[in-house]
Parts: C-alpha cells; structure tokens; sequence
C-alpha cells in the first residue's frame, strides 16, 4: 500500500516528494524528484547508507525522466523491521515500489548491496529491460567479512571527505546492531548465480580504485550477464556515482537510450572535453546545511513533510550558482 505524499515546495528541477510505500509490516521510503520525461529511473542504495548517496545523481538523470531513490527499511531513518531482511526479501519490496507507483519500464540502478537486490529484481522479473549495477558486490574470492572491511577501507582512502562524512552520519543512524544483522545477508549471498539469470540490458559501473569491487571481478562479472557492458571511471572509488555524478548519469542515460556499446571488454570512460569531472561542494554551505539539519529532524520524528522540505531545500543549494 502506498501512503500519502509529503511535498516540499518550489520548481521542478530541485523539488522532492517522499512517500512511504508499506508491503508486510514495513516500508520503504521513495524520495522522487521530477515529474515528466522519457522513462523513470529507480535507485537502490548500499547497506547502511540511505538515498543521499544518490544527491547529486538524481538531479542529473531528472533532464531524463523522473528518479525515485528509496531509503530500504532499517536504512535512512526507516524503522528497522523485526527482522533482518534477506536479499530476496528486499528486491520483493523493490519490485512492489514499482508496482505501487506504477513506474513503466524503469531503468533500476543499485549499488553496493544495491546491485544484488536489483540484480535479484532482475532475475524475478524480465519484463525489467534495462538496469545499472554501480560496484557489484561480493567478489566471490574474497567473501570473508575481515577481507572486505579492509576492501573497503582501502576504498574509503580515495573517497572524498564529503562522502566519508555522508558514510558515517548514515552507519550511525542505521546503528551497528540493525548493519551487523543485515551484513550476514549481504556476505552470503551468491551474485554469481543470479547474475546468468539476468535478460535486462546492464551496465556495470566501478570506481578506478574501488578495491571492493577489483577489475577483474567485475568483467568476470560482466561476461556471465547475457546483455552486458563495463565501464571503470579514472580516479573514482566505490561510492563513484556521488563524487563522480556527471559522469555516472551521462553513462546510465546512454545506457538507457540504447546507445553504450554492448560487450565484455571494460571501457574507460572520458569526460566530453577529456577533464575529469569531480563534484564540488554546494556554493551555498549555510542553505545545504540547513536543508540537512530540517532533514534529519524530519527522519528522526518521522516527519516526510520536513524530509522533503530538508532534501529540497539542500538541493537547491547544489543547484543555484556561486555567488558573485
């Protein structure tokens, strides 16, 4: 069942909606921004972190079609279930999203744990034609919890100081309890088999030093999806599409056009005037500030109407240019 949507004020480009959409006893929270284009894009985040990893992709996929990023239950100030939801149970709740908001051939774009829950999506679902799968984890070589932490905290060294701030707001809010009853969940499960499963077109994405997700397990990954490209983005780590989120969106609108090139071999990808294009701070810090503060009260009391009004206010504040 889908409830009411909160609404935040202001234009199209930065306005955000959120509502709660409730399968069993618990809900995921869709957070969408856009209203019209060509077709809809559904983004599924990582364990422990929320829709905010996806701040400053979605505005760059919205000159597309709408996007609706979705904070999983346990995650982004969701109520934890009284359960650990297992990855088949997520991607049931995912694909009852799409049919709640009645989304028409989405194009579905995970990270993280995100690629394994779309990536079951896909496997139940073959009417889903198109999807991104942006640092696909486990690497079946190193399924082992301690080998992954270190993966991830080589990783971590070349993200930006934002994103690591973004990491640990969210750990904290998620609490070490819920994120170590989910992690079993995402350390056991077998991507590799379901990977052969997928029809949808899928573009797999990694970060030039994402060491959770190496290059050689990401083409083995590649090549056992029927339908299937690489793409590695230079001087990205894990968490590519937030430092690095023209880039990303540039290559998941090709992808969705039907114009990225299928096959196995990975490809670098280049900025149009051959510069990379890194992500820089908001020009307004005092109005980004504020729209997280009102947010995170919003989360906190379970308020969505200030939730949008956080996230819009904060994306205005990405938009807007530098004050002169």
């Amino acid at each position: 069942m889908k409830e009411k949507t909160s609404r935040a004020r202001r234009n199209s480009n930065t306005e955000v909606t959120v509502s709660r959409v409730h399968l069993h006893d618990y809900y995921a929270r869709v957070n969408t921004i856009g209203k019209t284009g060509i077709r809809p894009f559904l983004l599924v985040p990582g364990i422990g972190v929320a829709s905010t990893y996806f701040e400053r992709l979605a505005p760059n996929l919205n000159s597309f079609g709408p996007v609706h990023a979705i904070d999983l239950p346990g995650f982004g100030g969701v109520p934890h279930p009284k359960d650990a939801l297992s990855i088949e149970q997520y991607a049931e709740l995912v694909g009852h999203v799409i049919d709640e908001l009645q989304l028409e051939d989405p194009i579905v774009v995970g990270h993280s744990m995100g690629t394994q829950v779309v990536g079951e999506l896909a496997s139940r679902r073959p009417e889903i034609s198109t999807i991104v799968l942006i640092g696909p984890v486990i690497n079946p070589a190193e399924r082992r919890v301690l080998r992954q932490g270190l993966r991830f905290a080589q990783a971590s060294f070349h993200e930006p100081g934002r994103v690591k701030l973004l990491a640990v707001s969210a750990y904290l809010l998620c609490g070490f309890r819920w994120f170590s009853r989910v992690l079993p969940k995402m350390m056991t499960y077998r991507i590799e088999d379901v990977l052969p499963r997928i029809q949808a077109r899928t573009l797999l994405i990694r970060g030039e030093y994402d060491a959770v997700v190496p290059r050689d397990w990401l083409e083995r990954a590649g090549a056992m999806i029927p339908h299937s490209t690489n793409w590695e983005i230079p001087d990205a780590a894990h968490s590519v599409m937030h430092a690095h989120a023209e880039e990303v969106a540039r290559l998941c609108v090709s992808h969705a056009e039907g114009s990225v090139r299928e096959g196995d071999e990975l490809q670098i990808a280049q900025s149009a005037d051959g510069e990379r294009i890194v992500a820089e701070a908001p020009s307004d810090v005092a109005k980004a500030l504020s729209g997280r503060l009102v947010e995170t009260v919003g989360i906190i009391t379970g308020n969505d109407d200030l939730i949008a009004e956080g996230k819009t206010t904060h994306a205005e504040a990405m938009e807007q240019p530098p004050a002169k």
